[in-house]
């Protein structure tokens, strides 16, 4: 387990990913971690750009044919 202190970085709360956890993650500087929600807390996961790209195509697409895809799922 790794205990980390929420700061005041500039105008926001923050904090700082040592090393160790950094490696584990597998990040570095510029990186996107996600924050996902789980019944214990939350996990932080290497955001994957072109998954997220993918999800907001398909989003749209699902918005711009929601009543077609209505008409399939019957």
């Amino acid at each position: 387990m790794t205990r980390l202190k929420i700061r005041k970085i500039g105008n926001f709360l923050g904090v700082v990913l040592p090393k160790d956890v950094l490696e584990q993650l597998k990040v570095k500087e510029g990186d996107t971690l996600d924050v996902v929600p789980t019944p214990t807390g939350v996990t932080l996961s290497v955001s994957d750009e072109e998954v997220d790209r993918l999800m907001q195509m398909a989003e749209r697409i699902m918005d711009e044919n929601r009543e077609v895809l209505r008409a399939l799922a019957k």
